[in-house]
């Protein structure tokens, strides 16, 4: 059995892939694990906790074949139990080393959130008001900065800077909600990362 890269490794690997992607060069080499061993047995090299818009195929950004990735998505790139236990599930199991939560520009559950504070009347379903009010947190003092401003406020920057804090704020509570995954960061077992995918260009920026 080979064992997993660790996780710096891994993320050139995704750096690289992601540069394909962008020149347009995706790789066509067949999968380098036969398909009865994949079926046998799954060993991803990263575990990617990102939106459900269709415009974010996982896989395509990074030029990774499959059994390659972990994906989970979630409208908002938001952290809830059940993303928190599938993490758990694949950093203890698979011995993955590398989490990136990918938020994107233009992402509509963001969005949402933002016309919510702009506008408390704005009816949403309780399901996806539950969404909503996860995100709520990271962008609330972006919010009260932006309207306490005696200028026009930009809603396109706001957006942008909103998309970044909520993806900063699900690293912070995947590094710390989790007893599991903060004794692995703490041992130097796991890296947890937080990364924007830009929709218009291809282009994925890891945060520092």
């Amino acid at each position: 059995m080979i064992d997993n890269l660790d996780a710096q490794t891994v993320l050139a690997n995704l750096k690289a892939g992601n540069a394909r992607y962008m020149a347009n060069l995706a790789s066509t080499k067949p999968l380098s694990v036969p398909p009865p061993t994949l079926v046998a047995e799954q060993k991803p090299s990263a575990i990617i906790l990102g939106c459900s818009d269709a415009r974010v195929p996982v896989e395509l950004i990074f030029d990774q074949g499959l059994g390659e990735l972990f994906v989970i998505r979630v409208a908002g790139n938001v952290v809830a139990p059940s993303q928190i236990g599938s993490i758990e599930f694949a950093a203890e199991k698979f011995g993955t080393q590398l989490v990136v939560v990918l938020g994107h520009s233009n992402c509509g559950a963001v969005t949402a959130c933002v016309e919510a504070l702009a506008n408390p009347e704005q009816y949403y379903s309780p399901n996806l008001q539950s969404i909503v009010d996860r995100i709520r947190p990271s962008v609330y003092n972006l919010h009260e900065i932006a309207t306490a401003s005696d200028g026009e406020m930009d809603m396109g920057e706001f957006i942008d800077r909103a998309v970044r804090a909520n993806v900063r704020m699900s690293v912070s509570q995947l590094r710390h909600g989790s007893r599991i995954l903060e004794d692995m960061v703490n041992a130097g077992m796991l890296t947890i990362i937080g990364a924007e995918y830009d929709v218009a260009t291809g282009r994925v920026d890891f945060f520092s």
